[in-house]
């Protein structure tokens, strides 16, 4: 199938974008990597009558350290945290998920902002991102607002977003020497979605945890927090039998849906599996840091 006819914009400023996400409401849909947009209209699940493509808009490709957080601009492309040296060392997490996104391919077009903004939870960096405690900076006619990444993914493909907003900067809490994370993946093949993965951040006081994150992809309608394992976790000595009671929590309060890529019970047992091994790897390189 091919794509139902659509009106093209290629405005070269932000101001010039929102006007036409103004203008045109429902009608009009933002085109930046185009992975997740482009498959949709090819296949009539999505047919807009206007695109907006922000690849023209300056300034919002950008990684850096400033005021307290780690500042991602929202046209950055994938492939820029696997090529930028700060994010391998100090942001482990995010490296983690880029490498597993699609193929090279993909990730040199792919947006980290498009990929937030389809709220899709079977996407890598959503749960990425509430492992991370992120925000999401969202621009609109009346300029700039932060939403907590918590309050941000509201259902199926459904997030806080307003019609004539964009997403122009991600902003994540600085990294300090006690803290870091990994991201593991079960897969199909290389390239596709999760059965299930799990993003894991921690931030160590001596032996223990002071804090925890853990997201969870593909495993219910939106990405998930497993609030009760990172409860279970925080202030505690670590111990191997305290991670597993970890990945048992998270494995019950996620709601994966039986499809072709395992039934219920199995995916539920896969999050249980990945849990623990990211935790292992994120306290061993925090430990270590």
């Amino acid at each position: 199938m091919i794509p139902a006819a659509f009106e093209y914009f290629t405005p070269s400023t932000l101001s010039e974008a929102i006007a036409l996400l103004e203008e045109h409401g429902d009608e009009a849909k933002i085109l930046s990597g185009g992975h997740s947009l482009i498959p949709m209209m090819r296949y009539r699940l999505a047919s807009p009558e206007k695109i907006v493509d922000i690849n023209g808009i300056p300034d919002l490709e950008y990684i850096k350290e400033e005021d307290g957080y780690l500042k991602i601009g929202g046209l950055t492309r994938e492939v820029a945290l696997e090529d930028t040296p700060m994010i391998r060392e100090k942001y482990p997490l995010l490296y983690d998920t880029a490498i597993m996104i699609a193929d090279p391919q993909v990730r040199n077009v792919a947006t980290i902002g498009g990929n937030i903004a389809h709220g899709d939870a079977a996407n890598d960096h959503p749960a990425t991102m509430l492992a991370l405690g992120a925000e999401v900076v969202a621009t609109g006619p009346n300029g700039e607002r932060v939403i907590p990444i918590d309050d941000f993914f509201l259902g199926l493909y459904y997030t806080a977003l307003e019609p004539s907003e964009i997403i122009t900067e991600i902003r994540i809490p600085a990294a300090d020497g006690n803290s870091s994370g990994t991201y593991k993946k079960m897969e199909r093949k290389v390239g596709d979605y999760a059965t299930a993965a799990v993003a894991v951040q921690v931030t160590m006081n001596g032996s223990g945890p002071a804090k925890v994150g853990i997201g969870l992809t593909n495993v219910g309608p939106t990405p998930i927090r497993a609030k009760r394992s990172e409860e279970l976790l925080v202030g505690k000595p670590i111990t191997d039998e305290l991670i597993k009671e970890a990945g048992k929590l998270a494995s019950e309060d996620c709601s994966p849906t039986a499809d072709l890529r395992g039934s219920e019970e199995y995916k539920r047992s896969v999050v249980s599996v990945l849990t623990q091994r990211a935790l292992k790897i994120a306290f061993e390189r925090a430990l270590s840091s």
